[in-house]
């Protein structure tokens, strides 16, 4: 069996990071509507055993970059894989023989900017719980925890859900319910979180396939979309303009919550 075949947890635990060339989806619903779609490059690794390559670095500098201090605890001050743990650990998940993964979009040139990241607790080919680490335009930084009653493996028919306490666009009300599902394969990962908040809400999702990081197509996707984490946070502020000319109420930002995970 080469390692392109090995079972995804298998291939990470080798030391490989894997691309996942997303296509990103969000669609507003109520009274005011707004949808857009774009893709954006993921990267997926076990930070115990990640391996830098010419273009990739891990804890340094390069065209792409994933840093422990980007994800994991307060924004700007992560520890990376070890808070993950840590919180697995306190909701009850013996994380002993468990690969824990991280999605994430990639620094840029050193420049970040995520607005979700998921750490992955995986059993072998099961999926046992989730923290999404949503990070908003503001400087803040909240996350929520998914898991099944037990954690027992979660399917992609499964609805996980959570109570929105983050404020993430200046555009929604902090109010209404979170909806997730995971379909996670060794070929190909899809997400998709609903929230709904009475006739308002947004449907977010995000889908691709799981690949291996070679520099050239590293290389190749940078140049077929340029900036990275910049050109995410330009599209960020250009749908928010597009939305404040539609006429969407515009909230100002009310303080983060004094916890820094809910479920």
């Amino acid at each position: 069996m080469t390692a392109a075949t090995l079972p995804l947890a298998a291939r990470l635990e080798q030391g490989a990071v894997l691309r996942l060339p997303a296509q990103v989806t969000h669609a507003r619903r109520g009274a005011i509507r707004h949808a857009f779609g774009y893709a954006v490059e993921f990267l997926l690794m076990d930070p115990d055993h990640a391996r830098s390559q010419p273009l990739f670095s891990r804890n340094g500098f390069n065209l792409a970059s994933l840093r422990d201090r980007d994800h994991g605890g307060p924004r700007g001050k992560g520890r990376g894989v070890v808070w993950a743990r840590e919180i697995f650990a306190q909701a009850g998940l013996d994380c002993t023989g468990l690969t824990v993964a991280l999605l994430a979009q990639p620094r840029f040139l050193g420049f970040w900017f995520n607005p979700v990241s998921f750490w992955l607790a995986l059993d072998g080919p099961h999926l046992r719980a989730v923290i999404a680490e949503v990070n908003n335009t503001f400087g803040d930084r909240h996350s929520y925890l998914c898991h099944l009653p037990g954690f027992v493996p979660i399917t992609p028919q499964d609805d996980l859900t959570a109570t929105k306490v983050f404020h993430v666009s200046p555009f929604q009300d902090i109010s209404g319910t979170y909806h997730f599902r995971f379909t996670l394969g060794d070929r190909r990962i899809a997400i998709r979180i609903i929230q709904i908040d009475g006739t308002e809400g947004l449907i977010a999702a995000m889908s691709g396939p799981v690949l291996p990081l070679r520099t050239r197509d590293l290389a190749a996707s940078l140049v077929r979309r340029p900036g990275g984490a910049l050109r995410v946070v330009a599209l960020i502020y250009w749908n928010a303009l597009r939305l404040k000319l539609k006429g969407a109420a515009y909230r100002k930002r009310p303080a983060p919550p004094d916890h820094e995970v809910s479920s």
